[in-house]
C-alpha cells in the first residue's frame, strides 16, 4: 500500500507538470479553442485540472476500497456461510463490491462531464475508455458500471491471488524468513520498475528497451542472490553444476529480452545482451550478495541449525534424567537396608520433589533460579543421607540466594554436583565435597571440589569420564554461546570443577 501510495503520488506530480507544460510529451492541445469550437464554456480548474487529477484519485480510491474494504469483507465468509440461504457476511461483502462499482462508474460520469475527453481523442484520460466511450455523460447514471463491476471483479480476483501468495509465505515453517526476504527484494524491484514507467516519454526510443531488457536483469539478480550464489559457497564459478546453471539462466533471459523487444532473433542482439548479463550483471550481483551474504545464508540455515539444535537438547536432557533417578533409587535402597523408616521416608520425599521438577519444569527452556536452586538442596539432602553415617565423609554446601533472582535452564547445575558424589566418595577413604553456589548482579558461580580415589580394576566406571559433565558442557555451548566459562582441573587429591554464565 505505501509503494501504491507513492506511485500515484508520483502520478499527479506528473501531471501537475503536464497540465502547467501542455507541450510535455504530447503535442499541444489548446483545450479553450477545442471547448469553444464545440459550444462549451470553459474554465481551466473545472474542465482540466481537476478531472486530470480526480482521474487518478479515483484509481486510488479503488485500489482502498478492494484492500480495505471488499478483501476484509469476503475473507469473513466461512464455508457455513454459502449453505444458509441469507448470509450477512456473503450480503455485506456482495453490498460492498455493487457500492464500490457504482461509485467508479459515477465518478467516470462526472469526469466525463467536466473534462469531455472525447473533445481531444481521450488524450490524458485513457483509463476512462476502460468504462466504454460516453458522449453524454451524466444522462445515464448507472453508464458504465457494468465494466467497473467487471474490472472491479478482476481486480479482487488479483488481489486475492496476492493474499494466497501472502499466506504461502507466511505459513510457519523452516523458511519462512527467508521466504519474506525473497519477496521484499522482488517487491522493491518491481516498485522501482513500476515507478520508473511513469517517468521514460513513450514514444522515447529507449522505452521499449527498457519494457523488455529491464526484467531478466531484476529476475536473474533474484536467482544469483538467493539461490545460485549460496549454492555455489565457497567453490569456483568454473564448476560444472554452477557453470551450467548460470549459462542456462542467462541464455534463458536472452531469449526472453530478444523475444519481447523484437521477436525476431537477432544474432548480434542475442550476443550483446547474454554478454550483458554474463560480464555485467553477474558480476554487480556477486559484490552486492558478498555484502548480504552472512544475513541470507542465515536465514538459509537458520531454521536447520534451530532444529538441530533443539532436537540435541532434547537427547541431552533424556539421558541426564534416567541417569540421575538411577543413582537416587540407588541411594535410597542402601538407606533402607541399614537404617529405620523414618530415614527412608525422608528419602522418599526428596525424590518426590526431584521427581515433580522433572516432570513440570525440566521441559521448559528456562526456569527461575530459586526452582533450580530448590532442586539442588533436594540432591544434595538426599545425597547425605547415605553419607551422613560415616564421620570419614565430609559434605559441606554454601549457597548463596540472596542475589538468585533471575532465569536459567534447567538441569544444568547438578550434573557437576552429581559427578562430585559419584567419584568424590569413598567407603575406605577419608573423603569430602565442597559446593559453593553464589549470584552476583551480571553472572552466576558454581564452584564444586571433592576428593579423588584411586579406583580399582574391578570398577566398570574407571577410566569413564560421566555422561552428565559432557551433556552439560553441550548443552551451554548451545544455551550460552560465549556467555560461560568451565574450567575443570585436578590434582592427585582433589577434582575441581568452576563455572561462570554471565
Amino acid at each position: 500500500m505505501i509503494f501504491v501510495a507513492i506511485l500515484i503520488a508520483a502520478q499527479l506530480i506528473i501531471s501537475f507538470y503536464k497540465i502547467y507544460n501542455p507541450s510535455y510529451e504530447r503535442p499541444g492541445v489548446d483545450f479553450a479553442s477545442r471547448f469553444k469550437e464545440n459550444g462549451h464554456s470553459f474554465i481551466y480548474w473545472r474542465n482540466v485540472l481537476i478531472p486530470q487529477l480526480g482521474s487518478t484519485l479515483l484509481i486510488y480510491f479503488g485500489y482502498l476500497s478492494i484492500n480495505l474494504f471488499i478483501l476484509p469483507a469476503i475473507k469473513k465468509i466461512s464455508f457455513s456461510d454459502s449453505e444458509k440461504k441469507l448470509s450477512l457476511s456473503i450480503l455485506r461483502a456482495f453490498i460492498l463490491i455493487i457500492t464500490t462499482a457504482y461509485l467508479l462508474a459515477l465518478g467516470v460520469n462526472i469526469i466525463t462531464y467536466y473534462a469531455k475527453p472525447y473533445l481531444v481523442n481521450y488524450w490524458d484520460y485513457q483509463f476512462l475508455t476502460f468504462f466504454g466511450y460516453n458522449d453524454s455523460p451524466l444522462t445515464d447514471l448507472f453508464f458504465g458500471f457494468g465494466k467497473a463491476a467487471g474490472l472491479l471483479g478482476m481486480f479482487i480476483v488479483i488481489a486475492g491471488l496476492r493474499e494466497l501468495v501472502i499466506w504461502f509465505i507466511d505459513r510457519p515453517g523452516d523458511k519462512k524468513e527467508f521466504r519474506v526476504l525473497i519477496v521484499n527484494n522482488i517487491t522493491l524491484l518491481g516498485f522501482i520498475y513500476c515507478l520508473l514507467l511513469f517517468l521514460p516519454n513513450p514514444f522515447h526510443e529507449f522505452f521499449k528497451p527498457y519494457i523488455a531488457g529491464v526484467p531478466p536483469v531484476f529476475l536473474l539478480y533474484i536467482y544469483l542472490i538467493f539461490w545460485l550464489f549460496p549454492f555455489k559457497g565457497d567453490g569456483s564459478f568454473i564448476q560444472s553444476p554452477v557453470l551450467i546453471r548460470l549459462l542456462s539462466t542467462t541464455f534463458i533471459g536472452t531469449l526472453l529480452f530478444i523475444f519481447s523487444f523484437s521477436g525476431n532473433l537477432n544474432p548480434l542482439q542475442f550476443l550483446l545482451y547474454w554478454m550483458f548479463l554474463l560480464v555485467v550483471v553477474t558480476p554487480l550481483s556477486w559484490l552486492l550478495y558478498r555484502q548480504r551474504r552472512d544475513k541470507i545464508m542465515q536465514l538459509r540455515n537458520m531454521a536447520t541449525a534451530l532444529a538441530k539444535s533443539t532436537a540435541d537438547l532434547q537427547f541431552l536432557r533424556s539421558q541426564i534424567n534416567p541417569h540421575f533417578l538411577f543413582n537416587a533409587l540407588n541411594t535410597l535402597y542402601g538407606t533402607a537396608l541399614r537404617e529405620n523408616a523414618e530415614h527412608t521416608s525422608k528419602g522418599i520425599q526428596k525424590l518426590g520433589d526431584m521427581m515433580r521438577f522433572m516432570l513440570h519444569e525440566n521441559n521448559l527452556d528456562f526456569i527461575s533460579m530459586d526452582k533450580e536452586i530448590d532442586y539442588l538442596k533436594n540432591y544434595i539432602a538426599l545425597q547425605k543421607l547415605r553419607t551422613e553415617s560415616s564421620q570419614d565423609i565430609i559434605v559441606e554446601d554454601n549457597i548463596d540466594e540472596a542475589k538468585c533472582n533471575r532465569t536459567i535452564a534447567p538441569m544444568l547445575l547438578i550434573p557437576f554436583v552429581e559427578n562430585a558424589f559419584k567419584h568424590g566418595i569413598s567407603l575406605t577413604e577419608k573423603s569430602w565435597i565442597n559446593i559453593r553456589l553464589q549470584c552476583a548482579e551480571t553472572s552466576i558461580f558454581l564452584e564444586v571440589r571433592n576428593s579423588t580415589h584411586k579406583r580399582f580394576e574391578t570398577d566398570t566406571e574407571t577410566d569413564k569420564p560421566g555422561i552428565g559433565l559432557k551433556n552439560v558442557a553441550e548443552r551451554l555451548k548451545l544455551l550460552y554461546p560465549g556467555k560461560h566459562e568451565l574450567n575443570v582441573s585436578e590434582d592427585k587429591n582433589e577434582y575441581i570443577v568452576k563455572l561462570v554464565i554471565k
